[in-house]
């Protein structure tokens, strides 16, 4: 499908599920079921937005400029994730959850607006294939064929797994072992938001001086020592230096790994490539939540970080004696 018409879509897919919510709360008839559906609908059309509105990007900006268009669009990202939940927070005290859901649902009305001043340029291949299933296999077997993308993809869903070892338990950990108000959790969480907001303002300068691939190595560098800050974090500021780090490196090997994508993949398949690759990396999720929820309830939490930070390290070793380490 067309883009622009599919961010229209989902958008307007996501508005229309808030009113459904809004108008149940107003008539006393929500229940919990109904967020599930709505939770999975507004999900569904978001990860599909962000997939057209990534494949989008190269069409609208030129090659020399992806690399500083994503950090942009990394750092108002970030900036919105760090003051958001806290003006949320104030809105739900001051006024309630539905008011609250009310302000949501012009914001996506604004989205929508928004979206239709976006000027995209035609593409001459933007047929899919006869099926979903067709369009599938079509994006894993570019995927697989571009080596350039597939290594970091490939790695990307091993930091996955190593990342949600630790995100599984780390308010748990923070509160029952560490004490951590929820006052304190919430800081927590605005430190690590930093060094998102750092990575992004920093990454163009960087960029300068040392190529993608040794950007992207050495960026698991700071992933380690997150981990290893972690394994011995006494204090709930002290994680929130070690996700600001964690924070840091994820923003800059992200904002490197999307243009790559945009840059090596042909623009016509890059909609089925992105959610491909996106679809695998997001596999190892489900299973290190699962599996750290399990070893949390026996065992101590802070081998989970040092599993970790080996998964990071290993990592880091492979792609340090990979050719991908020399991409330009």
């Amino acid at each position: 499908m067309n883009r622009k018409r599919m961010m229209v879509w989902t958008s307007f897919i996501q508005a229309l599920s808030m009113f459904v919510v809004i108008l149940l709360m107003n008539t006393n008839q929500i229940e919990i079921w109904h967020l599930y559906m709505v939770g999975f609908v507004l999900s569904s059309a978001g990860y599909t937005f962000g997939n057209a509105n990534h494949s989008v990007i190269p069409q609208i900006v030129s090659k020399d400029q992806l690399t500083s268009a994503n950090a942009k669009m990394s750092l108002v990202d970030t900036l919105i994730r760090m003051v958001g939940p806290g003006i949320a927070g104030m809105l739900i005290a001051v006024f309630s959850y539905g008011s609250t859901f009310i302000i949501y649902f012009f914001c996506l009305i604004l989205l929508l607006i928004c979206i239709q001043f976006i000027k995209v340029p035609s593409l001459n291949k933007n047929k899919g294939s006869a099926s979903i299933w067709a369009d599938l296999k079509e994006g894993i077997d570019e995927l697989f064929r571009n080596k350039i993308l597939l290594t970091p993809t490939i790695t990307i869903l091993f930091i996955n797994f190593a990342s949600s070892l630790v995100i599984g338990v780390l308010v748990f950990f923070a509160a029952d072992e560490l004490g951590a108000t929820s006052q304190q959790i919430g800081f927590m969480f605005t430190i690590s938001a930093i060094g998102g907001v750092i990575g992004a303002a920093v990454i163009g300068k960087i960029r300068k001086r040392f190529g993608r691939g040794v950007i992207y190595t050495y960026s698991l560098l700071f992933d380690v020592m997150a981990m290893l800050m972690l394994i011995f974090a006494q204090t709930w500021w002290t994680i929130g230096i070690s996700l600001s780090i964690r924070t840091f490196s994820t923003t800059l090997s992200n904002i490197v790994y999307f243009t790559i994508r945009q840059e090596f993949t042909p623009n016509h398949l890059l909609g089925r490539v992105a959610g491909t690759s996106s679809m695998l990396m997001k596999l190892t999720l489900p299973l290190g939540l699962f599996l750290s929820g399990l070893w949390a309830e026996w065992l101590p939490i802070r081998i989970l970080f040092l599993i970790s930070m080996c998964i990071f390290s290993l990592l880091f070793i492979r792609l340090l004696f990979h050719p991908f380490r020399n991409l330009v």
